[in-house]
């Protein structure tokens, strides 16, 4: 359970903001959207090399 303490007096939108930011971290939306579907571990492996290849590339170009 996430738990926002609030300073007497502060704002109900700060709250909120800090709620959001500590809901983000923890990764649950991330996980249920990565869950909604399943993907091969041959797709997800070649998703990653071709990833790798992007980045590679792109710091090539930077030097």
């Amino acid at each position: 359970m996430i738990i926002v303490p609030l300073k007497e007096g502060e704002n109900i939108e700060r709250a909120l903001k800090k709620f959001k930011r500590k809901y983000e971290k923890t990764g649950v939306v991330k996980e249920l959207r990565r869950r909604q579907e399943f993907r091969k571990p041959s797709v997800t492996k070649r998703a990653d090399r071709m990833h790798a290849v992007y980045v590679q590339k792109m710091r090539r170009l930077e030097e």
